[in-house]
């Protein structure tokens, strides 16, 4: 099968634009993806419920992080990228008519397995960079930079240092001053690729108390290879795999509870409990 044109032009139905507020529930519906004529995703159906941590775990190059681009669009920079299906926000296609591409990357943040601060910028304007991206104006800047910073669990560490540089943080820190400029555009879902993966212990258990802290405020969906990270902060949970010169699929999904105390299929089973990937 040949790969299909990236296709900008679907339409959102039943309306031509987004009313009102998204709630943040999030589908993947039959999304395939390849690079070039290499297919790496197929027919990948997963709904991702507000309120909660969804987790996609399975070993390296099974098409974990690639799905997860694709829900905020990022998939398509690849200049050879194509996909086929649907991703849907409370039920509107974000590739579709009527939805900016800025306004899909408001509404879906990302934060990448290496910590992306502006190191030159202060801490403060670190997290307010993305109101200029996205073009929002706020009355009280230093009101939503506190805010932001508090709801990433970062304030009290850098209250008194919010002109200082962001390049001056640690890791951990520096992970979470990223979180806190993804929510200070108030998005609907936050995307998480290996967040923990460069972090000492102490870091990604302040990484983790955030995330389950965040959960209730936006639906969040983790790439991580960590099973006992998978355990700790998701209810749902997506197990991808890749056989050889086969394209990535989700071979079994759940209750994360269930995926790993009671799977239906074996290959699941053996992935939770360390005997490959």
């Amino acid at each position: 099968m040949t790969a299909p044109e990236l296709d900008h032009t679907r339409p959102m139905a039943p309306q031509e634009a987004v009313p009102g507020p998204m709630g943040g529930v999030l589908e993947g519906v039959d999304v395939s993806c390849w690079f070039g004529s290499r297919k790496v995703l197929e027919g990948v159906n997963i709904k991702m419920d507000a309120g909660v941590v969804t987790a996609l775990i399975g070993p390296s190059g099974c098409g974990k992080s690639t799905f997860l681009r694709t829900l905020n669009r990022m998939h398509e920079l690849v200049p050879i990228a194509t996909l086929a299906g649907s991703v849907l926000l409370d039920g509107h296609d974000i590739y579709g008519v009527g939805l900016r591409l800025t306004e899909v990357r408001r509404r879906i943040g990302m934060v990448f397995q290496k910590p992306n601060p502006f190191p030159a910028m202060t801490i403060a304007d670190n997290v307010a960079a993305g109101l200029k991206l996205t073009g929002k104006k706020v009355a009280d800047r230093d009101g939503l930079i506190e805010a932001s910073l508090r709801r990433a669990g970062l304030w009290n560490e850098v209250r008194n240092r919010l002109d200082a540089p962001a390049g001056g943080l640690s890791g951990g820190q520096q992970q979470r001053l990223c979180i806190a400029r993804s929510l200070a555009v108030s998005p609907d879902v936050l995307l998480m690729d290996e967040p923990c993966s460069a972090l000492d212990p102490t870091s990604t258990r302040r990484i983790e108390e955030t995330i389950l802290e965040l959960k209730d405020q936006v639906t969040i969906v983790i790439v991580t290879h960590n099973m006992q990270q998978a355990q700790r902060v998701s209810q749902h949970c997506a197990f991808f795999l890749a056989a050889e010169n086969e394209p990535g699929r989700v071979i079994e999904q759940g209750p994360t509870d269930r995926l790993f105390s009671d799977p239906n299929d074996p290959r699941t089973a053996d992935y939770v409990n360390g005997r490959f990937g």
